[in-house]
């Protein structure tokens, strides 16, 4: 047991069983021994490896959608190109680069930020981004902005945000809580709490006993405070994210360690705990602020705004070995049996500003 796991089971053991939610900010984001505050998760030597860290083409792609629904917002002056949740900051290196030499004017105009809470990653990226054409600023939530017409950008951030979870029981739908087994170990029980049906999936009715239910108050929170700011002042949102397009039941909680699926309550504080991510819950949130919300897939919005023609430039000229790292990071990003169908990109923004590769019918 880690010392972070030790304190939570003293917290149980003095004041009772705990929530999912609750379980994964403490892992997640405890000042003092959180994952993120403490730990190195990105890339090949950490935990996982996020899409910008798998190529630069992936960043490319990415500022030239924000560039194009830049435009399609009537090119608004001083906008905001903000990132939140953003790792390393290779995302937003690989952003600022390209949209130099798409629009100097947009470069020039631009005002940059990065959204985050952790002290460490900030120091993280800002060696990541010395020297980059913008200099960025550092704020640590999205109410933080300054003024202005909004283009954010958030890669793998809402399976991050802590969720609830609901277990079907004889006697009906339970909340699902961490507490203390036998031998005061932390273990998943049935609470007493019993969730609202109408926040439920569409299948939990039928569902049978063990059955698990996820719902994300938090994300829904977050995508409403963004989506509420681009419907005042205008602007577009473009998320990636694992996750579903319509909601059912299903147990998606997991832990990653050394790019392998961990226990979950073994280790608190050293792992990573994500939950996919229901995007019909973000669209409709965005929807009831008057944006319009399209989704494709990665693969789809990749190979839609030019992923192979950019693979085949970048490829140009280099040896064998090099040419086979591109095609197999094409492959790796935008596959049906890698990230391209799993990982899902939502787009939100006024409904007269629908930017492709999306279209009226995503």
């Amino acid at each position: 047991m880690t010392r972070l796991g030790e304190r939570i089971a003293a917290l149980i053991a003095a004041t009772g069983p705990i929530g999912i939610a609750d379980y994964m900010a403490l892992c997640l984001f405890d000042p003092e021994e959180g994952y993120y505050t403490t730990r190195e998760p990105f890339g090949t030597a950490g935990d996982f490896t996020t899409a910008p860290e798998i190529s630069q083409m992936f960043g490319e792609l990415c500022a030239v959608w924000l560039h194009a629904a830049w435009q399609a917002g009537g090119a608004p002056e001083r906008p905001l190109i903000a990132e939140i949740g953003p790792g390393r900051g290779t995302l937003m290196k690989d952003m600022l680069r390209t949209l130099a030499r798409l629009d100097t004017l947009l470069s020039a105009e631009a005002r940059v930020f990065m959204i985050e809470t952790s002290p460490r990653l900030t120091q993280v990226q800002k060696a990541t981004l010395a020297g980059a054409p913008v200099a960025p600023d550092w704020v640590s939530a999205v109410g933080d902005l300054p003024d202005g017409p909004l283009f954010i950008i958030g890669n793998e951030l809402f399976d991050a945000v802590p969720i609830r979870q609901y277990v079907k029981t004889a006697t009906g739908w339970r909340e699902r809580v961490v507490g203390l087994d036998g031998e005061a170990r932390l273990a998943f029980l049935a609470g007493p709490g019993a969730p609202d049906p109408a926040l439920l999936p569409p299948d939990a009715p039928g569902a049978p006993e063990g059955a698990i239910a996820e719902i994300a108050p938090a994300r829904t929170a977050l995508m409403q405070e963004i989506a509420t700011r681009i419907a005042r002042r205008g602007g577009a949102g473009l998320f990636i994210d694992y996750g579903y397009a319509k909601p059912a039941t299903g147990d998606t909680l997991q832990a990653m360690r050394g790019h392998a699926y961990a226990d979950i309550l073994a280790e608190p504080g050293q792992a990573d705990l994500t939950a996919h991510v229901d995007f019909s819950a973000l669209s409709d949130a965005a929807r009831d602020q008057g944006l319009a919300a399209h989704l494709l897939t990665q693969g789809d919005f990749l190979l839609g705004l030019g992923l192979l023609q950019r693979a085949g430039r970048l490829g140009a000229g280099k040896d064998a070995a090099e040419q086979d790292a591109i095609g197999a990071a094409v492959e790796r990003l935008a596959g049906p049996q890698a990230m391209g169908t799993l990982f899902k990109v939502l787009a939100i923004a006024p409904s007269t500003a629908t930017v492709p590769p999306f279209s009226t019918s995503d």
